[in-house]
């Protein structure tokens, strides 16, 4: 059975696959909640993984090449059988002509692709930004938690972030703003690097620290002014501090949010992301943050034989769009997705104890149980982007 906090956090995916729904179905001027959705999964996505590879450090049979090995290979049985099958789908039937960027995104350089071309181009694969961004800093992050001291692992956490702010920063003396702003790895670093910050947090304290509780209701209020004034038309300048604080003031209190519910959130709030319902759609966001845009390509396509519209952001797009996304996600899950995530158990980040080891805790049996339940339900991620709306 999971945990109370684990059916949270898989209802905390739901949420921010649910803001990429609105932004890419409904929302007629390209809402920036979709985005705020992506940073919300990369959140999730840095202190999920992080805090199964400290768990694994942490016992006395850890042995760094086994939980690196281990680490790689699971993620490759969760993430790439449904990401290549759907690439392979869209080189057969060439949709958008996507063909020719084929390769990008097999190598996960989707981001590359987009922001070396200044331009969405080809719509239907745009959401790989997201994913791709998350292959690459996981390339490099087990090594960092599993083999650097643990002493410098939060000094690591904050250089990091730091550069990330710098990294934007640094753009109002390039000129005009362009899409490696928002797709090369440093845009993202801060996001995921706040997760992967509060998994070492939590490891020795299970209260989140007094400034992040103090400072996340005023940053949330901030945050929704400036999603007010997003649509106003600002100067250049007010326009890019607009942008940053759109960037930066929202970490925080998602960071809180995540924490709050790692630890089992009280109240209504926590009760209805704990719902049989909402974490149900969380076990399956990855796919349904996969397969919404090819969805959406047919759903338009079929536009003459349904009764009200989908060509456009709208009620009866989001209806159409989300029904068929939900229930495509659903299917890959049950006949597809969850058989294969089924060989995890032969591959845990620590070898089980021999019988007669002594006690001690966290055991690898424990370890391997939990890395199952978490990664079958929070499939890194990703995965809300922001594409503009079709």
């Amino acid at each position: 059975m999971l945990h109370s906090r684990d059916r949270q956090l898989d209802g905390l995916r739901t949420l921010a696959v649910s803001m990429v729904l609105y932004a890419h179905f409904f929302a007629a001027d390209g809402s920036h909640w979709g985005h705020i959705g992506v940073r919300l999964f990369f959140v999730l996505s840095g202190f999920l993984i992080t805090r199964l590879l400290l768990e694994a450090r942490s016992t006395t049979q850890f042995e760094p090449g086994t939980a690196i090995r281990s680490f790689y290979i699971r993620r490759a049985l969760r993430i790439f059988p449904p990401y290549f099958a759907v690439l392979s789908f869209v080189w057969l039937v060439n949709l958008e002509q996507a063909r020719g960027s084929i390769k990008w995104h097999a190598l996960y350089l989707s981001n590359f692709w987009y922001a070396l071309r200044e331009e969405w181009t080809p719509w239907v694969l745009c959401h790989t930004w997201s994913l791709s961004i998350e292959e690459q800093f996981y390339i490099a992050w087990p090594l960092v938690i599993l083999l650097a001291p643990r002493r410098w692992l939060e000094p690591i956490c904050i250089a990091l972030i730091g550069c990330s702010l710098a990294y934007r920063f640094y753009w109002p003396f390039t000129g005009t703003p362009s899409l490696a702003r928002d797709l090369l790895p440093p845009a993202s670093m801060d996001a995921l690097v706040a997760g992967a910050l509060l998994a070492l947090h939590r490891a020795r304290s299970r209260t989140l620290p007094h400034w992040m509780r103090l400072t996340s209701a005023p940053l949330l209020v901030a945050t929704a002014i400036l999603m007010w004034l997003k649509p106003l038309p600002l100067s250049p300048t007010l326009a890019w501090m607009n942008w940053i604080g759109l960037e930066v003031l929202p970490l925080v209190p998602l960071t809180a949010l995540v924490g709050y519910c790692s630890s089992g959130l009280r109240g209504a709030p926590g009760r209805l992301l704990a719902l049989p319902p909402i974490t149900a759609v969380g076990r399956v966001s990855y796919g349904v943050y996969l397969f919404h845009p090819i969805v959406l390509s047919f759903v338009v396509s079929a536009q003459p034989w349904i009764p009200f519209n989908v060509s456009e952001q709208g009620l009866g797009r989001l209806i159409v769009a989300t029904t068929g996304t939900l229930a495509l996600a659903a299917i890959s899950w049950l006949a597809f997705e969850k058989p294969l995530n089924q060989l995890k158990r032969y591959f845990p980040y620590v070898r089980p104890r021999r019988p007669d080891a002594t006690h001690d805790a966290p055991s690898a049996t424990a370890i391997s149980e939990a890395a199952q339940m978490q990664e079958l339900q929070f499939a890194t991620p990703l995965r809300v982007e922001r594409c503009p709306p079709r």
